[in-house]
């Protein structure tokens, strides 16, 4: 893993095609590599293809077989080394929505501070 985090590989979840490439872009800009997925659909089919992925940024709300707060169950529970954040501008998780250490952020939220919860988990791994 790079230091801080740089140049780790990120899975965006996101639904909304100009929110997505905004942050994307972002992450980009701090350094990480990116892949996207508009959906939880799209999430899993990477991951089950992909052994490189060191966190997941995902919304809440989608359309699809499940949301964010499922899709973050289902990686803890396949996938347990990789990282989790959720987001969401609609909906805050209530207590045990979401796998025990996995931070929140709500929308909107400043580039600066998506990055620095990314920098923040991935050190975790040391």
């Amino acid at each position: 893993m790079a230091v801080l985090g740089r140049g780790a590989l990120i899975l965006l979840v996101e639904d909304e095609p100009l929110l997505r490439m905004a942050t994307h872009d972002d992450l980009l800009a701090a350094g990480f590599a990116v892949i996207e997925a508009a959906d939880a659909d799209q999430a899993i089919a990477i991951l089950q293809c992909r052994s490189d992925i060191e966190a997941v940024f995902t919304d809440i709300d989608m359309p699809g077989s499940m949301n964010g707060l499922r899709l973050a169950a289902v990686i803890r529970n396949r996938w347990p080394p990789i990282k989790l954040i959720v987001t969401s501008g609609h909906r805050k998780p209530q207590p045990g929505d979401l796998p025990a250490g996995v931070p929140f952020l709500t929308k909107p939220y400043a580039p600066e501070r998506m990055v620095s919860a990314l920098r923040d988990i991935l050190m975790e791994q040391r």
